[in-house]
């Protein structure tokens, strides 16, 4: 058995848990999450063995001790920063969602010369004022000269305004003699009102974002307004993405023991989101040299696997990483689903994540090193971490940390059904994944949040054919 389903059934500590239900019961006639079989596999934990882990140096071997969650995303993060960035010069329009390598630093004052804030008259000293007879200042006309005291212009919001400008005073405050003569304002004209001076924005050579800020459509027009035709940003991580298993079908339904392949959907979108240019989603089946060829041979600055990563008798990551002079920096992690994820240094000094076949696995092991290596890699820095109270009794697992789907429900934490490593209907629904550590959390704990990458913030209620909540 392979792909999807090894990681279900490989011996040796390997992805074998249905995951504990992380609440109560769901109604009946819903599907049951199941219970954690782990226990009777994993065997009795070494004393200490949290607190002695360390990554995996020399060659790649397996490891009889898997990494606690919290040091194996600290190790894929260390990683990625340290990797030798890479840089680029590109267009405005090229270069929203990613990364600023260089602080965004004013080119010009801004706005350059004093502007008028709103349509109406340029006006100078008190007034009454003369108007000048069909006469108007518009945006994008030059300099018009000083404007003499006691008189009023047609200005445009946007155009210069005249030397010498007392005030702007708007349309629907001012009113013209029934000549057409004079103007007259309707409200007290405080001078400066309604201009926006020179500079009052920024200063040329003031620094308006730093480096390592993300290019927002905000950021675009900012950079515009400041001088900018090209950005400095990080280049964008290539990833190369290997689907392995004989049993996966690309098309159609289930048939014959063969399954659909969830994950070559989803990995590459996924990666994108992430900040990551994927040059490829090939799929190889359950074929050793053709793994090892694509392993050794990838341009990739990341190489990710999916499948193939416990210990089965087709799982071949494991051995083409020792043919490959790999080294192995994370080898099985201490979380549930996901257990048999890695994180490698090839040869090459590029790096290698192997996922775990089990489609919410995957997602587990693309959150703990996937994220936090490509997050280094793009340069962009680490979200604030933050935690939310949960709702109800979640069940954890006695050893391991385990990654929950939920969603915000009236400021706390919704955990939902389908959370077992096979499953994805769960995640489909959610805003995160809850982060449970070893032995579950209580109504009213506060658990670390890992948001999707597309996931906003809203009051959505899921249906039950989304998923369900626990209540």
């Amino acid at each position: 058995m392979t792909g999807h389903d090894r990681e279900a059934t490989a011996a040796s500590g390997s992805e074998r848990d249905q995951a504990a239900p992380a609440g109560p019961t769901p109604p009946a006639g819903g599907e049951l999450d199941g219970v954690d079989e782990a226990l009777a596999l994993v065997g009795p934990r070494p004393q200490g063995a949290a607190a002695s882990y360390t990554p995996a140096e020399g060659s790649a071997t397996r490891r009889h001790r898997a990494a606690p969650w919290p040091e194996a995303r600290a190790v894929a993060a260390r990683v990625g920063r340290t990797a030798p960035p890479r840089t680029r010069r590109v267009p405005l329009g090229e270069a929203v969602g990613q990364v600023l390598a260089e602080p965004l630093t004013a080119l010009c004052d801004l706005p350059s010369f004093d502007t008028s804030a709103m349509d109406g008259w340029a006006v100078a000293g008190p007034g009454p004022w003369a108007v000048e007879d069909e006469a108007s200042i518009l945006a994008g006309h030059g300099d018009s000269g000083p404007l003499p005291d006691g008189t009023a212009v047609r200005i445009a919001t946007g155009a210069r305004v005249p030397p010498e400008t007392t005030a702007v005073i708007r349309s629907e405050h001012g009113r013209v003699d029934t000549a057409g003569r004079q103007l007259h304002a309707d409200r007290e004209v405080v001078p400066g009102q309604d201009i926006r001076p020179r500079g009052q924005e920024c200063r040329s050579g003031e620094r308006l974002l730093p480096a390592s800020t993300l290019v927002t459509p905000p950021v675009l027009g900012l950079a515009a307004a400041a001088g900018y035709d090209e950005l400095v940003t990080f280049t964008r991580p290539r990833v190369e993405v290997l689907v392995l298993g004989d049993e996966l079908l690309t098309s159609s339904l289930p048939r014959d023991g063969l399954i659909r392949d969830a994950l070559g959907p989803m990995i590459g979108p996924w990666l994108r989101a992430l900040g990551a240019e994927v040059l490829a989603t090939r799929r190889l089946g359950d074929d050793a040299e053709a793994l090892h060829r694509a392993v050794t041979t990838s341009d990739a600055d990341l190489v990710i696997t999916t499948g193939g990563t416990a210990a089965g008798p087709v799982d071949h990551v494991h051995p083409v990483l020792r043919k490959a002079g790999a080294e192995l920096l994370v080898d099985q992690v201490a979380v549930r689903p996901g257990h048999p994820m890695l994180l490698a240094r090839l040869a090459s000094g590029r790096h290698l994540v192997g996922l775990p076949g089990n489609p919410l696995a995957a997602v587990s092991g693309l959150l703990t090193l996937a994220e936090p290596l490509l997050r280094g890699l793009a340069g962009r820095p680490a979200p604030d971490p933050y935690r939310a109270p949960v709702r109800g009794e979640v069940h954890g697992h006695p050893h391991d940390t385990r990654l929950v789907p939920f969603v915000h429900r009236d400021g706390r934490l919704e955990p939902l059904h389908y959370n077992g490593p096979a499953m994805l209907r769960g995640t489909a629904a959610a805003d995160g994944l809850a982060v449970v550590p070893p032995g579950g959390a209580r109504p009213g704990d506060e658990l670390e949040v890992l948001d999707l990458p597309w996931a906003t913030w809203s009051p959505w209620t899921p249906s039950d054919e989304a998923g369900g909540c626990f209540t």
